[in-house]
């Protein structure tokens, strides 16, 4: 006997609700017939919201219980919540190993060859810019949570708009391979006074905070992954100069 569910989303002109979608999506694929019930103006919805004294929708009903909205409906088949709360490193996870990827698809492009010099330096330079991105995204929102704990910006406060382009004219610069005396004096001193900031506040002081690293409101937490950014930096100076 087929399994079936009823599910009431908000289909409209004005909205189309996403998780009405991936509702009726994970109901399919856990085997449900769907008797799709589109509710198709905001008094359609809130009548139904109010017959049924929910507050949100959508709403999936089985055996003619209700289960509720999208979040429930995954607890209802023991799937964990999309909800992501608390500290992540996946932002930072997800520029470095796309970066890489980048940089060896690159390298093999240019050279036919999978040399680990060249795929290295792509890929700080890469990791550079998409690191940078995210910070110019939203320059208010990072400035904020940058002045907390790097040494320069706190004193001068300006330092936290002037950081992201800073960095982004660092990686650009490797990728079009400037000289050394061009790059490695921004990248080294960016890269120093970083890594004396972070290693101050999370290794002296103790202090347990968000990096502004892959830009303002994020949850990756200050410490190893913000030191290796700025280490990042410091090493491309070096090798800039003794190449």
């Amino acid at each position: 006997m087929a399994k079936t569910a009823t599910l009431y989303r908000m289909v409209s002109d004005q909205h189309l609700c996403p998780f009405g979608l991936k509702s009726r999506d994970l109901l399919k694929r856990k085997g449900f017939e769907v008797d799709d019930k589109p509710l198709e103006s905001r008094e359609e919805t809130d009548a139904f919201m109010r017959e049924h004294q929910v507050d949100t929708t959508p709403q999936t009903f089985i055996d003619g219980k209700r289960v509720g909205g999208y979040d429930a409906l995954r607890e209802y088949f023991g799937m964990p919540s999309e909800k992501k709360d608390g500290t992540t490193y996946v932002p930072v996870l997800a520029i470095f190993l796309s970066a890489f990827a980048m940089s060896v698809a690159l390298v093999w492009n240019v050279s036919g060859t999978l040399a680990a010099i060249p795929v290295l330096e792509w890929f700080v330079a890469l990791t550079m810019c998409a690191l940078a991105i995210q910070k110019l995204r939203d320059l208010t929102a990072f400035s904020n949570q940058f002045i907390v704990y790097d040494l320069l910006a706190m004193r001068v406060v300006r330092y936290a708009y002037v950081y992201p382009f800073a960095e982004l004219y660092v990686g650009v610069a490797m990728l079009a391979g400037l000289t050394a005396w061009a790059v490695s004096p921004i990248a080294l001193f960016i890269g120093g006074v970083g890594a004396v900031s972070v290693f101050k506040a999370v290794y002296i002081d103790k202090r347990e905070l968000k990096c502004a690293c892959v830009g303002g409101n994020s949850n990756v937490p200050l410490g190893f992954v913000s030191l290796t950014e700025n280490l990042f930096m410091i090493l491309a100076a070096v090798w800039m100069w003794v190449r």
